[in-house]
Order: structure tokens, then sequence, then C-alpha cells
């Protein structure tokens, strides 16, 4: 009984890890499964969202930069 139990546990240690590696390094797998995951997760940017950011960004360092010259030129 023990020796049988043992080719049985080796047999699913190797089992296993050998048939996810095969599964996970399926193109159609990867294609249909992975990729549409991530394009869900994180659709691609739309121009305008990229253009509005960089406006926010630009706004953004204009006040901070605005804020130190004028505590600069208080403090002098």
């Amino acid at each position: 009984m023990g020796v049988k139990l043992e080719v049985f546990r080796m047999t699913v240690y190797l089992t296993f890890p050998v048939a996810m590696f095969w599964i996970s390094n399926q193109a159609e797998w990867f294609e249909s499964y992975v990729i549409q995951r991530k394009r869900e997760l994180w659709p691609p940017e739309k121009e305008g969202q990229r253009q509005e950011l960089e406006e926010f960004k630009e706004r953004m360092r204009k006040q901070r930069e605005e804020k130190l010259l004028c505590a600069a030129q208080q403090s002098s």
C-alpha cells in the first residue's frame, strides 16, 4: 500500500505542474483569455483623455511655481 501511495503522489506532483505549464503556454488560450482580460481591466486610452491629463498637469505645475515664487518673494 505504501509504495502505491507514493507512486500516486509522485505522479500527481509531477503531472500538475507539467499540465499547468502546458495549458498556460497555449497561444489560443493566452490570446482569448489573458489579452481580453487585460483589455477589460485597462482599456486603451482615448486621445482626449491624454490631452486633458497633460493640461491638468501643466496647470498644477504653473500653480506650484507661482506659489513657490510668491513664497520666495515674501521671504526676501
